[in-house]
């Protein structure tokens, strides 16, 4: 299994260095920004292989270029989604394998918060970027709520002890949201505490164990019958009650 550093950057984003201890290879997970990569790269003795875009936000790519300087890492992206990507050395679609090292993961199709959004998924994590977060998911700005709901739904069959690595320390609001629909659920309460006291100690939510959202993220849970009707919409379809969460949360 891979060896994961979470680094901070920016005001609230995160990258995740994947290293395989047993080639020395290295992958970079988005860039904000290279100074804090690089940093940790020195460290650690690591030597920077490549380098896996999620999407194109510019607080996901901005520090590409500096990065590649600095390291003649190859950069890998979604092959739709190219043109708006820094200059890509291996484009990928939904399904290709994707290699660190000796470990072998698989390109995964997330649209939604953008309709060219891909996701990593190697043995034990997946790094979802904006897709799927801590208690959350991504604002759609551009997708729909049809394709952001079968996103969600495809991340939730992974296996249960995944750790999701995504881009943003937006845990602490996203839990006040989640109390805001489902104030009677023991575990959104206990992780809610947790959150907290994680926080007041300068430590990161992420990444956060698939079990853990599943039992208390209600954007992967608004198919459930409680969550229907916590919502007043006990008739409503999956991808109706999906889109009324994520309208709530925009306006929260």
């Amino acid at each position: 299994m891979l060896e994961i550093v979470t680094l901070p950057c920016l005001k609230d984003n995160y990258v995740f260095l994947a290293h395989d201890r047993a080639s020395g290879a290295t992958a970079c997970i988005d860039v904000p920004e290279a100074g804090p990569v690089l940093e940790a790269l020195g460290a650690r003795g690591w030597t920077l292989s490549q380098i896996l875009l999620t999407h194109h936000h510019w607080d996901h790519i901005d520090g590409v270029e500096a990065l590649r300087a600095a390291t003649g890492a190859k950069v890998v992206g979604a092959a739709k989604d190219a043109h708006r990507l820094p200059p890509l050395d291996l484009t990928v679609a939904p399904g290709d394998p994707i290699m660190i090292g000796f470990e072998t993961g698989r390109v995964l199709d997330v649209p939604g918060h953008t309709v060219g959004h891909i996701a990593y998924v190697f043995e034990g994590m997946a790094f979802t970027g904006d897709s799927l977060m801590a208690l959350g998911c991504g604002r759609l700005f551009e997708g729909t709520p049809a394709q952001m709901w079968q996103s969600l739904c495809a991340l939730r069959k992974l296996p249960r002890d995944t750790l999701i690595c995504s881009g943003h320390e937006y845990t602490a609001g996203n839990a006040r949201f989640a109390l805001s629909l489902d104030p009677d659920n023991a575990a959104l309460q206990a992780r809610s505490a947790r959150i907290e006291a994680t926080r007041a100690a300068g430590r990161f939510t992420v990444p956060s164990l698939l079990s853990d959202e599943l039992e208390t993220n209600p954007f992967l849970r608004a198919d459930l019958a409680q969550m229907k009707t916590a919502l007043g919409m006990a008739g409503a379809s999956d991808e109706e009650a999906f889109a009324e969460i994520r309208a709530r949360k925009d306006r929260f």
